[in-house]
């Protein structure tokens, strides 16, 4: 319920904003405080806002209205219903109420309510300019291959019968989906992952694009190239037991949400950032249809697909467990982690997704067979790895610089260092005091 002094454009305003989300009520006589105010009302006043909301909106809201008397004083309350057929505007323009704001739509946020209205996604249209010689049918053979070996669905094995079977091919036009999928051409959907050090020192970035199946596997092996691994070893058996910084699963989950729920229309990349003891993924796109922030957080929402077509496609491969699920399941990974936190926000930029943690898990944290020796190779490789990468980007740096670039107690680098030599992925050269560090060219 929103509060008003006295009736003007900015309660047909609010009155648009709630028929363009779940509909609400406008009092008109009462101040932001809840203090009764009160309006004067002439014998067609009621009757001649009516009229005027019905004249500036399109299409036309024609809402309920009640007369209350308090304390001697009379208010004026006008309710809407969500309308069915969104967006409603008021003199050209379009508002949604977000929170406590009436937020004005952009073009992108018209037609993405435009397409939940009329069961529509924007992936389903037809791709300007593009024919089935764009696409490339190798691809489209793998997936049919994937997609029957999981037995969720059965494709014919014509590639462009598959395609038509799905909706995704029309004459020889391809939808938006089947080109994000399958293009021959790269149409650089972005996908940019960085490893930093602090918000402002990248050790390492990559940009990823092309067929957004090959984009998951490429983008999911760069992460976990990124990741720490913690080393234990049982020792009643001396079997070394892996823990990764993250759980796999979570990351996997987040990776998949990402891509399959990005908005399409925007020119921003998703962006993944890999911290010390953080990760945060952001996708272009807010949250789609009417679920909540709020509602995310049990495990009874129900979610809305911004692109029903890819959705479907890493459903019938088995990549997606079921529509609506990701969620529950990164909840349900991070179990098993003490003291991993999992938060998400969004907003009308796009979704953040963020994994932290104070200290990493070991397996003595999850087993109690009081066979794990804690005690045994407990470290990370993090660190190595990290320089490793930054060597690689910095060629024939020298150590004092290392220490400060990588913000790390000498002992440590030199630690690290002296790993990678014996290794052989890393080597020296130069003078002892104009020389630096190069990696091995066979191991880059």
């Amino acid at each position: 319920m929103e509060f008003k002094t006295s009736f003007s454009d900015e309660v047909i305003v609010s009155l648009v904003a709630f028929a363009n989300a779940k509909g609400d009520t406008v009092c008109v006589g009462v101040s932001d405080k809840a203090e009764i105010k009160g309006v004067d009302l002439g014998k067609e006043t009621v009757q001649n806002w009516v009229n005027e909301i019905k004249g500036k909106t399109e299409p036309s809201i024609i809402p309920d209205v009640e007369v209350f008397e308090e304390k001697g004083k009379q208010v004026v309350c006008i309710q809407v219903d969500e309308f069915p057929i969104k967006p409603l505007s008021f003199k050209g323009r379009y508002y949604k109420r977000i929170g406590n704001y009436n937020h004005q739509l952009s073009v992108s946020d018209i037609s993405d309510i435009y397409m939940q209205t009329m069961q529509y996604s924007w992936d389903s249209y037809p791709y300007s300019s593009a024919t089935i010689k764009d696409i490339n049918l190798d691809k489209v053979g793998e997936f049919i291959q994937k997609v029957n070996a999981t037995g969720r669905f059965r494709l014919p094995s014509s590639a462009k019968d598959a395609l038509i079977k799905l909706r995704m091919l029309k004459d020889i036009i391809p939808s938006n989906a089947a080109m994000i999928l399958f293009s021959k051409e790269n149409l650089l959907y972005n996908v940019h992952i960085g490893r930093f050090k602090t918000p402002s020192l990248i050790i390492a970035d990559k940009m990823i694009n092309g067929n957004l199946f090959d984009v998951l596997e490429e983008s999911m092996q760069t992460i976990i190239g990124h990741l720490k691994f913690a080393f234990e070893i049982n020792g009643k058996t001396t079997q070394r037991t892996e823990i990764p910084e993250y759980p796999l699963e979570a990351i996997r989950e987040a990776l998949l949400n990402t891509l399959i729920h990005r908005d399409y229309q925007s020119p921003t990349d998703v962006q993944i950032k890999i911290f010390d003891n953080k990760i945060v993924f952001f996708n272009p796109g807010g949250l789609f249809g009417k679920i909540t922030e709020e509602e995310l957080k049990t495990n009874i929402y129900q979610a809305s697909t911004r692109n029903k077509q890819i959705a479907e496609a890493f459903y019938l491969t088995g990549d997606i467990e079921k529509y609506g699920s990701g969620f529950i399941r990164m909840r349900e990974a991070i179990g098993e982690y003490p003291t991993m936190e999992f938060h998400f926000k969004s907003s009308p930029q796009g979704f953040v997704t963020e994994f932290n943690y104070e200290k990493q898990r070991t397996a003595s944290e999850t087993q109690n067979d009081g066979g794990v020796n804690g005690g045994v190779n407990g470290g990370v490789n993090g660190g190595v790895n990290d320089l490793f990468i930054f060597i690689s980007n910095h060629p024939g740096i020298k150590t004092s610089a290392l220490v400060k670039q990588m913000n790390t107690p000498r002992r440590t680098i030199e630690r690290w260092l002296k790993q990678l030599r014996e290794e052989n992925k890393i080597e020296f050269k130069g003078a002892a005091k104009t020389g630096g560090y190069f990696i091995v060219k066979n191991k880059k």
